[in-house]
């Protein structure tokens, strides 16, 4: 018996890590990590979130190329970057799926891809997916808004309903926006992100 329960554990534990994210996600109130790390943007300067931080904020988007829900999402991902940027906080759109570099997220495909969507806003490489595991994100898209302190306010979906834009009741992101740019308290601080997992290496 004592063989038995031994050989079936790493199974076991396998099954376990493969629904764990890499790490807890970044708590209400935490600070932005490695604000100074250089990322590589599609206009080919390197930038670092504190670089791209406006007067009032910055929103971090983890999204990519392909994923589904962020094609499903894209009007939507748009209009909260746009929204951002008009009330002075800083848009930075993180692409972490490092396993996928060489092919459908390649830098190359990120700057065409960029450049269909219109994006006025930093669209940067993580290389190694070294900002999703600092700040826990495991999907695509995901959202963490930070004050003009640099504190997280909101982490989270865009909306309520990221399977459908006509089915949405609550546009948490850019509720968030309105309140934290107004001083207020932010009413829904979390919501359940709605996506592709980042295809880490």
């Amino acid at each position: 018996m004592k063989k038995i329960l031994f050989a079936a554990f790493p199974i076991a534990a396998i099954a376990v890590m493969a629904f764990t994210s890499i790490s807890d996600p970044l708590p209400i109130g935490a600070s932005i990590p490695k604000p100074e790390a250089k990322l590589k943007d599609i206009s080919g300067k390197e930038v670092s979130l504190q670089d791209a931080k406006g007067s009032k904020g910055l929103l971090v988007m983890f999204s990519c190329n392909t994923c589904p829900y962020v094609i499903k999402n894209q009007g939507r991902a748009f209009t909260a970057c746009k929204y951002a940027q008009s009330n002075n906080v800083g848009v930075a759109i993180l692409n972490s799926n490092e396993a996928l570099r060489t092919d459908e997220d390649s830098y190359e495909a990120m700057k065409e891809y960029a450049k269909e969507q219109g994006f006025n806003w930093y669209y940067l490489v993580d290389k190694n997916s070294a900002l999703a595991d600092a700040f826990g994100a495991n999907r695509t898209p995901e959202c963490f808004l930070f004050n003009g302190d640099g504190k997280l306010v909101y982490h989270g979906a865009i909306d309520d309903n990221p399977s459908d834009a006509s089915a949405v009741s609550r546009k948490h992101l850019l509720n968030a926006i309105d309140e934290m740019t107004a001083g207020k308290e932010i009413t829904v601080k979390e919501s359940r992100s709605v996506g592709c997992g980042i295809k880490r290496l």
